[in-house]
């Protein structure tokens, strides 16, 4: 299997920030937009963590955080959600 086939895996159409997962469920973010949306979640969540006054308030926040970004970075995916092996085959 060539390393060009991978890259070739990675690349999106305009207007999409995460590409799907090579192996396993999900997405990887392959521009900008998308590495800056994972930084920021990231920062949203530490934030919360740190100055939320109580468990159950973390909890509260970052549950519906962590879904409304799976939500987000479903839209923002080229090709979506499923269980991947490796490289679509054409």
């Amino acid at each position: 299997m060539s390393v060009q086939r991978y890259r070739d895996a990675l690349k999106v159409r305009e207007g999409y920030w995460f590409a799907p997962k090579l192996f396993g469920w999900g997405a990887t973010p392959v521009t900008w937009q998308g590495w800056l949306s994972v930084l920021l979640f990231v920062l949203a969540v530490v934030a919360v963590l740190h100055w939320a006054p109580s468990q159950f308030v973390r909890l509260g926040v970052t549950g519906p955080m962590l879904a409304l970004f799976i939500w987000f970075t479903w839209t923002k995916t080229d090709g979506g959600f499923r269980w991947r092996w490796g490289p679509d085959r054409d």
